[in-house]
């Protein structure tokens, strides 16, 4: 069985392009810290290449940036090629199959109205009915319970 499920912040902004038979592809480095500070009690992290193709390319490139907290479920993939100087270079990188978005969206100057983030389910949570005046809830469906009452736990 080969998936990685891995939760950190991009360290850049995603590198976005086209290759030249149309696909969209999208490189990021995710920093991903340790569950355990080492001696000096520092978390350390682990810097982790992902690449995302297609949907996944389109959906990392619009809504993610420098920083921002990321959810990617793939695969590890190593693979090899010869650089310009004839030396060989290995890979690895996680090939994305899903990326989520892990933090709340960003506020102020900087925010970005996702929408339906292309098809990617991000909504805002619908925020919370407050409750009536004196606490009556019994139009809703709730009884009021007296603190004095034994309760059955």
């Amino acid at each position: 069985m080969n998936k990685v499920i891995l939760v950190g912040n991009l360290t850049k902004d995603p590198d976005y392009r086209t290759t030249p038979s149309g696909a969209t592809v999208c490189n990021f480095r995710v920093a991903v810290q340790r569950r355990f500070a080492n001696q000096q009690g520092v978390r350390e992290a682990d810097f982790i290449d992902c690449v995302a193709w297609r949907q996944q390319a389109d959906f990392v490139h619009r809504f993610f940036t420098k920083g921002r907290k990321i959810g990617v479920v793939g695969t590890l993939q190593t693979r090899t090629y010869d650089a310009q100087d004839g030396t060989k270079r290995y890979v690895t990188e996680v090939v994305c199959d899903e990326c989520e978005f892990v933090d709340s969206k960003p506020t102020g100057d900087g925010g970005q109205n996702y929408g339906n983030a292309g098809g990617y389910g991000y909504s805002a949570p619908a925020p919370r009915p407050s409750a009536p005046a004196g606490n009556d809830f019994a139009g809703q469906g709730f009884t009021q319970v007296d603190d004095d009452d034994q309760l059955p736990f």
